[in-house]
């Protein structure tokens, strides 16, 4: 469960990029986050994931408080957290397998594990048959499904995807958010962060709308009209 009570963010600018937040997110749900660039959907992530740390407010992430979580902690804590980015962020010199590796590896996974968890998350994406090959050598679609695959690998109990369909086209970014709505199903909650309303408004999902540092709606099965 992620847990946002009266959450406010100053940044030492003076930019107050968050106004008494409140905001739970259940296990199991599936939530859009959405508003116009500069509402403060990006500092929710980096207060989530625990980048940045609140002005104002607590905030509870999977059982830990991270108004006084210990820098120890921070790893274990970021571990139940899985996140996909707009860029992808894939190691170009690295296959797909090794890329995938190289995130096991600095959790002390066993070879004997990494592969059969590798072989499954690949298959999850429908990925199955592109291990050895590198990422240039997929489509931008291919690349983003990598990128889940990856944020999946540590088998977290959250997904976090910011802006996902960012660099795809129309029928990839539908694509994509089916398999994000598909993983939701099998029990992992989903954030997804996102100003693109047509692709919102395709999935009966809850929308929390964000805008100057506030929430201004939250409803199940909401619908995104902020045509900014």
């Amino acid at each position: 469960m992620i847990k946002l009570i009266d959450v406010s963010k100053e940044y030492e600018n003076g930019t107050k990029a968050l106004r008494g937040i409140n905001l739970t997110i259940k296990d199991g749900e599936f939530v859009f986050l959405v508003g116009p660039s500069g509402s403060g959907k990006s500092t929710i992530i980096k207060l989530i994931t625990g980048e940045v740390a609140a002005t104002e407010g607590r905030i509870m992430v999977n059982g830990y408080n991270l108004a006084d979580i210990k820098p120890n902690q921070l790893p274990g804590m970021r571990r139940t957290l899985g996140v996909v980015f707009q860029d992808f962020r894939l190691i170009p010199k690295k296959t797909i397998y090794d890329n995938l590796t190289f995130i096991m590896r600095t959790v002390g996974a066993v070879p004997s594990s990494i592969r059969r968890r590798i072989n499954y998350v690949l298959n999850l994406v429908g990925l199955g048959d592109k291990v050895k090959q590198y990422p240039n050598q997929l489509s931008g679609g291919e690349q983003q499904r990598v990128a889940i695959a990856r944020a999946l690998i540590n088998n977290p109990s959250v997904i976090i995807a910011d802006e996902p369909t960012g660099n795809l086209d129309p029928r990839r970014s539908l694509e994509i958010m089916k398999l994000l709505q598909d993983i939701n199903k099998m029990g992992t909650t989903v954030l997804v962060v996102t100003h693109e309303k047509d692709l919102v408004n395709r999935f009966d999902k809850r929308v929390v709308a964000i805008e100057n540092g506030r929430i201004i709606s939250d409803g199940a099965g909401g619908y995104y009209n902020n045509g900014r």
